[in-house]
């Protein structure tokens, strides 16, 4: 079984309409999404799955259906470009039928008419040259011997330099008349000539030249026609001049005119010289086209006498000879009495028509042109010759999508990453078997790593020391999740982990560039496409790969399909696939799937940014522009200065005046109002970080002046920082004490305590006077607290706290603590009592028994106190 590729590869080709084919485009893309995505509903595939997979199927079939529509106009941009540069060789690849590929086969029939044009004009000076070179160098000599008095001007002498110039005045001639053919400044000026009188005057003209070669003539008598005599003896006149020179001394030139048929005579010189190659024949009539060195002449003469043939409505072709025998016969065929249409100004060339052809794999049609033209064109315009080939076959073509990242993002990967497409895909493989209806434990874990290593090993910057750092933050990150049961924990430490690798992966330092590099990870899901694209069509190349591949899917979907059928349809058939197969529901299959698209397709995003890191520096907030005068920025800072001296007032105040100064001044218990601006000032922490950036932005840094005033005024507002940092704190903690520990207090408590951090950071950036190392420094920061925080057991550590206030205050939240997950079970076994212990714990979720791949420590833990325990079964009476 064999498909054709072209077929596959451009499968809108054979539609002759572009609007139609978007039509299609878009109507299929969006057919593909909404069935990817009722699919995925009717399995239960979550949203955060199913959604991906669904862009993605949508933007797969956009870019299978889009092959070949736009990229003739990408290399038309191209094949322009070069002609700007004087190279006319590259054509452009039409298959398609539609106005892009007509388009781009009349954008073929310029380029080669133009080529030929530069090439006729190349040949051109390279003849003129040739052809002066020989009179003027004679006539040099001549008159420099005249005046040495090395030779007399006598009449042998002025002979001879009479026919130089006039050699000379043929040229010109020659040149002037073929100007005025091809730009229809000449008229015909019809009237009665006596061709045997025309053939013989031209015949005496040539006998003067003949070099000993026999002119005889043959006219049938009386022929009398309707001609420019000028013109017609112009092309007798060139027929002859050229048959006599390509004839050796001694030979013989025969002139023939006679009546062709009641409406038309023909004219005829055969000569004895070395004839004319048949694939020559037309190409003789090209102008400029000569012999060779040796054949003499402008290559004009029979390019005119073309012309002057068809401007009387007849033609001029060579008539073939017989299998041996000598010289070269033309023969000129025109009507007695040519047409009105004839009559009119003669017009330049016209240039060959290209007819649609009837499916896309047709060579157009073009009809002959005049003998003058050149037989490129026509060849030219059946499509791309030898030469062309498709865009992606130079180095400079350039893809859509390579013009979109233009810059930013060049194209430095390899010309291939079969190593990345076949190990994200081998990577998808094993996330399908393994993630799907599992926890997260020790199989998502083994993915990661996998996954880590693969990305790993194809970073360009895999050895740098932030790339290293970076690895070993992501380990440990990752191995919370095996630690750890709490998914919250291992979302924000995956989170974490892919802007440490994006960061790692493009080398980012600054913040707009940190942000860069972690979109550039999805849009590498884009940028990549040409590299895929490449890969995929450098393996299908492959003798055994390919069809090894084909026959394992058809194989496999041929075992699901009457697998099922049969299983579904024999109890004890079924029985035996259940053995071997543990689930064939098809809402298995289809979430396997997904996360197989998923997975694979993350990887492999990541594999293409590790290779094709982007310029993310390049990325970057518009240059400074300090304020002239330096009190237009320390106003602003002062005031804020000013209102966080305030606020320490306001803080002092509830210390001196105990909890009754707060109730007397505010109606509210102590609690209540350490609550109540928690949420205020860790926007007013974040907001001062954003305060200092804008001054040091826009304060002017020019003396040593004003750097010490940016210095004292950031570093009293940085100290004050400190101070909400720390009051936010003491009211979190005064809160905590009243109305008991959540996770989310101490996550919250944790954020603020890394936003202080930063503040210190910021402080001793400005004492160095360099923050370039800041935001790699507040990154590696915020990691470093999330794994501390993941190793402290955050839940457990909630659950222990509230029981030390159970025991204090005898008050506890046992439905809060019901909502903890595996990590605080044994916490809560040893430190409540049995019955109120096992009331909870009968109200968190089972634990239940992890295979091997799902196995996590917090869950193995929990899992080992119920049981061992009994507890967990429901509340003691």
């Amino acid at each position: 079984m064999s498909t054709d590729r072209s077929d596959l590869d451009r499968p809108l080709d054979a539609i002759r309409s572009i609007k139609v084919k978007f039509g299609l485009l878009v109507g299929l893309s969006v057919v593909t999404a909404a069935l990817v995505a009722e699919i995925g509903d009717r399995a239960s595939v979550p949203a955060w799955l199913s959604i991906p997979v669904t862009v993605a199927a949508a933007l797969a079939v956009t870019q299978w259906l889009a092959r070949g529509m736009t990229s003739p106009l990408r290399e038309m941009t191209e094949a322009a470009a070069r002609m700007a540069r004087g190279d006319y060789s590259r054509r452009v690849t039409a298959t398609s039928s539609d106005e892009v590929g007509r388009l781009a086969r009349a954008f073929n029939t310029m380029a080669a008419d133009l080529g030929t044009a530069d090439q006729q004009r190349r040949q051109l000076v390279a003849t003129v040259s040739h052809e002066l070179r020989t009179p003027l160098a004679a006539q040099q000599a001549l008159l420099e011997n005249l005046a040495d008095g090395v030779t007399h001007p006598d009449q042998a002498t002025l002979r001879a330099a009479l026919a130089q110039s006039e050699r000379l005045s043929d040229l010109v001639g020659d040149l002037l008349d073929l100007s005025r053919v091809e730009d229809g400044a000449d008229r015909l000026r019809l009237g009665p000539v006596d061709v045997g009188e025309l053939v013989d005057r031209a015949v005496a003209e040539a006998s003067v030249g003949a070099r000993g070669v026999g002119l005889v003539t043959d006219v049938a008598p009386g022929l009398v026609v309707t001609a420019d005599p000028a013109r017609l003896a112009q092309v007798v006149a060139n027929l002859l001049d050229n048959a006599v020179r390509h004839t050796p001394t001694g030979g013989e030139v025969t002139v023939r005119a006679a009546a062709d048929g009641p409406d038309h005579w023909a004219l005829e010189v055969a000569d004895q010289g070395p004839g004319i190659p048949p694939d020559r024949a037309q190409q003789i009539f090209t102008r400029y086209w000569t012999a060779g060195e040796g054949g003499g002449g402008t290559g004009l003469g029979l390019a005119i006498a073309s012309w002057v043939c068809d401007l009387h409505g007849g033609s001029i072709a060579v008539v073939p000879t017989l299998d041996g025998a000598p010289g070269a016969h033309i023969r000129a065929v025109l009507p007695r009495n040519p047409t009105a249409s004839a009559r009119s100004t003669a017009a330049p060339a016209p240039s060959p028509r290209i007819e649609e052809p009837a499916m896309s794999t047709a060579t157009p049609a073009t009809p002959a042109g005049p003998p003058g033209r050149s037989a490129a064109s026509a060849l030219t315009t059946a499509g791309p010759g030898p030469t062309a080939g498709p865009a992606t076959s130079t180095p400079a073509a350039t893809s859509f999508v390579e013009s979109l990242f233009v810059g930013l993002w060049p194209a430095r990967e390899p010309a291939t990453a079969p190593l990345a497409l076949f190990g994200s895909l081998a990577l998808g493989v094993v996330a399908a078997l393994v993630l799907p209806e599992r926890n997260l434990g020790l199989g998502t874990l083994m993915v990661l790593l996998l996954a880590g290593a693969l990305v790993w090993y194809t970073a360009l910057l895999r050895r740098r020391p932030w790339t290293l750092f970076s690895a070993a933050l992501c380990l440990g990150l990752g191995a919370l999740l095996v630690l750890r049961a709490a998914e919250w924990l291992a979302v924000l430490a995956l989170l974490v982990v892919a802007v440490l690798v994006t960061t790692a992966l493009t080398g980012a330092r600054s913040l707009v560039p940190m942000a860069g590099a972690a979109a550039a990870w999805v849009l590498s899901a884009i940028r990549g496409l040409p590299l895929l694209g490449r890969t995929i069509s450098a393996t299908s190349n492959h003798r055994l790969l390919w069809p090894v591949l084909r026959t394992a899917a058809i194989s496999l979907v041929a075992l699901v399909v009457f697998g099922g059928l049969f299983a579904s349809g024999d109890a004890v058939f079924g029985s035996w696939v259940s053995r071997l197969v543990p689930d064939l529901a098809w809402d298995s299959l289809i979430l396997r799937s997904f996360v197989f698209v998923l997975v694979g397709g993350v990887v492999l995003a990541g594999c293409y940014l590790a290779l094709n890191p982007p310029k993310v520096e390049a990325l970057a907030l518009p240059a400074a522009r300090p304020v002239a005068r330096a009190w237009e920025w320390l106003v602003p800072v002062g005031i804020v200065i000013a209102v966080f001296v305030a606020f320490g007032v306001a803080q002092a105040a509830p210390m001196w005046g105990g909890h009754s100064y707060v109730l007397r001044t505010t109606g509210m218990s102590y609690a209540d109002y350490v609550h109540q601006g928690f949420g205020q000032l860790t926007v007013a922490t974040i907001l001062t970080l954003a305060t200092i950036a804008l001054a040091v932005r826009k304060a002017p840094q020019r003396t040593s002046h004003d750097r010490l005033l940016l210095r004292v005024a950031l570093g009293v507002l940085c100290l004050l920082t400190l101070g909400v940092v720390a009051s936010a704190l003491f009211r979190m903690a005064v809160y905590q004490q009243a109305f008991g520990y959540t996770v989310l207090r101490v996550l919250v408590d944790a954020f603020e305590l890394w936003l202080g951090l930063l503040v210190v950071l910021v402080i001793l950036a400005g004492v160095r006077w360099s923050g370039r190392w800041l935001p790699r420094a507040a990154l590696a920061s915020g990691a470093a607290l999330l794994l501390a925080i993941g190793l402290a057991n955050p839940e457990a550590w909630v659950a222990s706290k509230n029981i030390e206030r159970f025991e204090e205050t005898g008050k506890i939240d046992t439905a809060y603590l019901a909502t903890l997950g595996s990590d605080a079970t044994p916490v809560i076994a040893e430190g409540l009592p049995a019955n109120l212990a096992q009331c909870v714990l009968a109200q968190q979720r089972d634990a239940g028994a992890d295979d091997a791949l799902e196995w996590n420590l917090g869950r193995a833990r929990a899992a080992q106190v119920v049981v061992g325990n009994g507890l967990g079964v429901g509340c003691a009476s």
